[in-house]
């Protein structure tokens, strides 16, 4: 119980002297806090999500579904910020250096703290800049093949093999994790290819249905339109578990235990936001994430719904960092 001021200390004291009542009864109303003492309610005013891509790709739609869900738990609007660029590092930044109240929060994706802090030499943040509030969702990559390209992952490799280095296939760059998760899988099935580098999935997508890249690497979100189309075919994800909207397709961790390469959506707020704006912020997000519509997009698009305990997605953090590091390392993935 908080008294505020001598005044009220002394009038509590001599109510309790006075009343003599038992130790269950009810506390006196002046024995509470002035409204102004007090700290502020969370929220008292919008929330914006940082939102480190542009609008309209896969961090985005998920944030805009999860944002109108934890507006109605939350009593308060919660928005969208899109700040892409630098490998999403300027909307980390921008979320980092924020006011630590909970009203600047940060929808991170496994570049941002998986990849980032290993290729750049000074990067003007770190995973200690940030308080975990819950992992959203983790995805694989596809690779795709089109129509008249290998029909499955034996037909890729013994095509590599004819054509050492000449097969191409897209990522949006080398320092980038579709890119990572496709040198695993060489690496793994002993074959070479040739990347190509494009700005964004829409550039690469568009030279593979035109026919001028022989496979594509992305999330399920560009790559499963493609299929349900007729335009191509998965030829296997890089996750640990099979997709569930393609049950019938493969993953390279079946024929090559071990072989998962996995990114993941996330939300964080600044370092040393109060515990309670945080435990809101998660119990916000969780019920987000519960919600029919948005585990079924999930779902659709290649993804696996998480939505745990903050102190979870920090152990999850943290193990991703230690995991990454090496294998960075190994594949001699450029620093810049």
């Amino acid at each position: 119980m908080i008294i505020a001021t001598r005044r009220g200390l002394h009038a509590s004291l001599a109510a309790s002297l006075l009343a003599a009542r038992p130790a269950f009864a009810q506390a006196p109303a002046f024995a509470q806090a002035p409204a102004s003492a007090q700290a502020p309610a969370f929220p008292n005013r919008p929330i914006s999500v940082v939102v480190p891509f542009a609008a309209g790709g896969s961090t985005d739609v998920l944030t805009r579904l999860m944002a109108e869900r934890m507006t109605e738990a939350l009593g308060k609007p919660v928005q969208v910020d899109n700040r892409p660029g630098g490998n999403t590092i300027i909307g980390a930044e921008y979320a980092a250096r924020a006011a630590p109240d909970g009203h600047t929060i940060l929808m991170a994706a496994g570049t941002t703290l998986t990849i980032n802090p290993v290729i750049y030499r000074s990067l003007p943040y770190k995973l200690e800049d940030f308080a975990p509030i819950t992992l959203a969702s983790t995805f694989p990559f596809a690779v795709i093949a089109r129509n008249d390209g290998p029909a499955d992952i034996a037909a890729m490799v013994a095509a590599a093999k004819a054509r050492p280095g000449q097969v191409t296939y897209g990522t949006n760059g080398p320092t980038t994790l579709t890119n990572v998760a496709m040198l695993m899988v060489l690496e793994r099935l002993g074959i070479t290819m040739q990347d190509v580098t494009y700005r964004g999935d829409a550039a690469q997508l568009n030279d593979f249905l035109a026919g001028n890249l022989d496979l594509l690497v992305v999330a399920g979100s560009t790559a499963l339109p493609v299929v349900r189309n007729g335009q191509g075919r998965i030829l296997g994800w890089t996750s640990a578990q099979r997709v569930a909207s393609t049950p019938d397709v493969p993953t390279f961790a079946e024929g090559s235990p071990g072989l998962v390469a996995e990114s993941w959506f996330g939300l964080l707020a600044p370092a040393r936001t109060p515990p309670a704006a945080l435990d809101q912020l998660n119990a916000a997000a969780v019920r987000a994430l519960q919600d029919t519509r948005i585990r079924d997009r999930l779902t659709n698009d290649g993804q696996f719904p998480v939505g745990g305990t903050a102190e979870e997605f920090g152990r999850f953090l943290a193990s991703e960092a230690a995991r990454w590091k090496p294998i960075l390392s190994r594949l001699e993935v450029p620093q810049n």
